[in-house]
């Protein structure tokens, strides 16, 4: 992890703490705040390795563990700020740690190479795929 300064963004702030729910929705992790609240409160959000709830505030320093769908992130909360930016800002908000990246990219890569079954199909079968897969299963 490097120590590098971040630039000047006004509402950033790396010494102020903020609702988990708040800061994840800030860092578009989330969409909205409902869904990282949701998010925390089924656990699929671990501050310094401890569950918790959404009230519970993050400060410069804490180390998050994020589950959202398929992906999963290990980050470091670097700076907090209430106010949901672009994404280039949002991501001076944490630094992901090298293993993740390297865990995600390899997902991704697993992902496409093995597409989802039945991703191809489009729309409801037609009388001629029900008669094949008929004649395939009995």
């Amino acid at each position: 992890m490097t120590d590098t300064p971040l630039p000047y963004i006004p509402g950033f702030s790396s010494d102020g703490r903020l609702r988990v729910d708040k800061w994840l929705w800030a860092a578009r992790f989330f969409k909205t705040r409902a869904l990282a609240q949701d998010a925390v409160e089924g656990g699929k959000v671990k501050v310094n390795g401890q569950t918790v709830k959404a009230a519970r505030e993050v400060k410069a320093g804490d180390l998050l563990d994020i589950t959202a769908g398929q992906s999963q992130w290990n980050v470091t909360v670097q700076a907090v700020n209430g106010q949901r930016r672009p994404a280039p800002e949002a991501r001076l908000l944490y630094q992901e740690s090298q293993e993740s990246i390297a865990r995600r990219a390899q997902e991704q890569e697993e992902r496409t190479l093995a597409p989802t079954p039945g991703q191809d199909a489009k729309g409801r079968p037609t009388k001629r795929d029900r008669r094949q897969r008929e004649r395939f299963f009995g």
